[in-house]
């Protein structure tokens, strides 16, 4: 019987394998990276800002054209990652090494990482189930949230009404909405 290690290695190496493949034979590569480091290049990002109560600052919506494959990928990556942070929360809670105080910890952590995965997956359907886009992906952590849509026109009422949806979802937390032009 294979490890749990040994198999979340394979995983990810073979998914990691796919993807260099994926990224090597695609034939725009510069449209291939993946969303975060795009958008570390580009200004031109809706963002909440420092306004008041109720207020959103909405500034030009970035383009971010990627494959319909890369929301499905990064979806897994996330999940991954975040499957590995609680088997090694799982580790502390079982270790018998640990202190009663550490185990609290990773027990909270733990419960902070299911909240988390849920309020994304809750703020997803609920933005696609007011719309008509073609997908959404919402990435959060404890700083920030970070929505992208894909659809064919998104307009400054809708990037307002999704801010406001994952104001609602996650409470007072800067929200970043990006655009992706719907793939036809």
């Amino acid at each position: 019987m294979l490890k749990k290690q040994t198999v979340w290695l394979l995983t990810m190496l073979s998914l990691m394998i796919v993807l260099s493949v994926y990224y090597m034979t695609s034939p725009d590569m510069e449209d291939q990276a993946f969303i975060d480091e795009g958008l570390k290049q580009n200004d031109d990002v809706v963002t909440t800002g420092e306004g008041t109560e109720g207020e959103a600052n909405v500034e030009d919506i970035a383009n971010v054209g990627q494959e319909d494959e890369l929301f499905t990928s990064l979806r897994l990556e996330i999940q991954d990652s975040r499957s590995e942070r609680k088997d090694r929360l799982a580790d502390v809670v079982a270790s018998s090494s640990a202190t009663t105080e550490q185990k609290n910890e990773a027990l909270n952590e733990m419960d902070v990482l299911d909240q988390l995965a849920t309020k994304e997956s809750v703020l997803e359907e609920s933005i696609l189930a007011n719309t008509e886009y073609q997908d959404v992906l919402v990435r959060s952590n404890q700083d920030q949230v970070q929505i992208n849509v894909k659809s064919g026109e998104l307009t400054n009422q809708e990037v307002v009404q999704i801010m406001q949806m994952a104001r609602d979802e996650f409470g007072e937390i800067p929200v970043n909405v990006y655009h992706q032009p719907k793939s036809e």
